[in-house]
């Protein structure tokens, strides 16, 4: 399983943007290479057919533009995996979140079945199409949203309707809130809206710990789900409830507490779990939380094995983007489990896996801004390669084109941001202390040249400007190819700089002073 999520309400962001983030982690033994791209009105897919479940779907005629970071060998499907439309409305997808046999015997998983003996003979059998998945996802949901909400909506229908292979979750974010989807079993799913003043840390098990089914089936404030949760539950005895409970005091839909856990009847409670997926949670909550007795002093209420830290958090300090990038590239700094550090064991120190991992293919950290004229708000912070190592690019989203240096070609090129930020890593690690003040002043310009570049161009779009205006498109474009120009010059500069520590200690390395 792979990826790390935070989601970030507009009160408990430092400027009152909502903040949607995940890094995309390859599966292990794998590195996709990634791009970033604008897809237009007329290149969207009418009739779409998912390359790993052969599931074919008519889609709307009326898509809007979006923006998304494909794969760029386009042969295992498209895997848009995140961006913004023009409607400012972001979508990540996908967290891939575990169950538990209970769940997956009551509503199995949609797998592509592949045809069997030969076509015209009696024994022959047609394939059968599998459900959806983070393939196909972005590109069938982001175009046809206006709202976060609406996002759910239509996933949720989607689910309903033609299942899913996999189990995973899904962000929206809009200009004021953001929701959080999760798939239970193939076809049935639970959703709820990030609280205002609050933050998720999301790593790959299933994160929802509240639901209120009055709410969900009703006015769906901050809750939603499949209508026929409650009833599915009941029939297939999934309420875990224990009667001392809290939410055993309350009312009831169809035999189930109306207020439930749904962690506690869908995840997974396993040892893989407790070195793959508590670490993580405990570790970023932690971080956003450093005052706090539940994560800190001599009795924490929670430490890296925890089982049940809380879905939302509301935090120390408000977050920002940066706050985030550096979350999401973190290696248990400061404890026992940090591989780069000196603390613990060699064993403590590869014992739990890392949030800034070295498959991470790309970060996006998708940013709406209620502040800025409407025309300016979306923002994709976009990073490619590994986290500790990289630096993410401060992207408008409301373009109509993507810098070249983007759009990543299949063979290694120093032309490139995802291969320089990969041949960077893969320079770097090794003499991890030795590189990291260069690294670290690397990330600090960009980020900070990032934030500049918004300030400057805000202040020339007009608060009224329309989303359509070419003349805002081309000043949003140019502030992006002047962003890029900056970091591309730093990348070229930084992996000089490492090359050369590297080469410093190559194995065959001798002077005439070593006598």
């Amino acid at each position: 399983m792979a990826c790390t999520t935070i989601l970030v309400g507009c009160k408990a962001t430092n400027d009152g943007s909502t903040i949607v983030a995940r890094n995309e982690d390859c599966e292990n033994g794998s590195f996709n290479a990634k791009s970033m791209v604008v897809v237009q009105p007329a290149d969207q897919p009418r009739t779409y057919t998912g390359v790993n479940s052969h599931l074919t779907i008519e889609l709307p005629d009326n898509p809007l533009r979006y923006v998304c970071t494909p794969n760029t060998d386009p042969s295992d499907g498209v895997w848009g995996e995140a961006g913004i439309n023009a409607a400012n409305v972001s979508m990540t997808a996908t967290e891939t979140i575990s169950s538990n046999a209970r769940v997956l015997g009551a509503d199995p998983l949609i797998a592509y079945q592949p045809a069997k003996g030969t076509k015209g003979e009696p024994d022959y059998q047609p394939e059968v199409p599998g459900g959806i998945g983070e393939e196909d996802l972005v590109t069938i949901i982001l175009p046809y949203i206006s709202t976060a909400k609406e996002g759910v909506e239509r996933m949720g229908a989607l689910l309903e309707q033609y299942g899913t292979y996999e189990m995973n979750g899904v962000a929206f974010g809009d200009d004021h809130e953001v929701w959080y989807i999760e798939t239970i079993g193939g076809h049935h799913w639970i959703a709820r809206r990030v609280p205002d003043d609050a933050y998720v840390a999301q790593p790959n098990r299933m994160g929802i710990d509240r639901m209120d089914l009055a709410d969900a089936l009703g006015a769906q404030k901050d809750y939603m789900c499949s209508a026929d949760l409650a009833q599915w539950m009941a029939a297939n005895h999934l309420d875990v409830t224990m009667s001392q409970s809290e939410a055993a005091q309350g009312d009831t839909t169809d035999g189930i507490p109306t207020v439930f856990n749904p962690r506690e009847a869908f995840s997974s409670f396993t040892w893989l779990d407790e070195v793959y997926n508590n670490p993580r949670k405990w570790y970023l909550c932690s971080m956003l939380d450093l005052d706090s007795p539940d994560f800190h002093g001599p009795a924490p209420k929670y430490n890296a094995d925890s089982f049940d830290i809380p879905w939302a958090i509301t935090p120390k300090a408000k977050i920002s983007v940066m706050d985030v990038k550096n979350l999401l590239s973190s290696t248990y700094e400061g404890t026992e489990y940090n591989p780069y550090g000196r603390q613990g064991t060699d064993e403590s120190r590869r014992r739990f896996r890392d949030i800034g991992i070295n498959r991470t293919c790309e970060c996006s950290i998708l940013q709406i801004r209620p502040y800025a004229p409407k025309a300016a708000q979306g923002v994709q912070w976009v990073a490619f390669g590994s986290g500790p190592f990289n630096t993410s690019i401060a992207m408008y989203s409301n373009v109509d084109s993507i810098p070249a240096y983007l759009d990543t070609p299949m063979k290694v090129s120093t032309d490139s941001f995802y291969w320089t930020n990969r041949l960077v890593a893969g320079l770097a690690d090794p003499e991890y202390f030795d590189n990291m003040e260069s690294i670290s002043a690397y990330q600090q310009s960009t980020l900070a040249e990032g934030y500049q570049s918004l300030r400057e161009t805000d202040a020339t779009i007009a608060a009224d400007a329309s989303m359509d205006d070419p003349a805002v498109h081309k000043a949003l474009e140019a502030a992006n190819e002047a962003l890029v120009a900056k970091v591309q010059k730093a990348n070229d500069d930084l992996l000089g700089s490492v090359l050369f520590v590297r080469s410093l200690n190559m194995k065959n390395a001798f002077g005439a002073s070593d006598h």
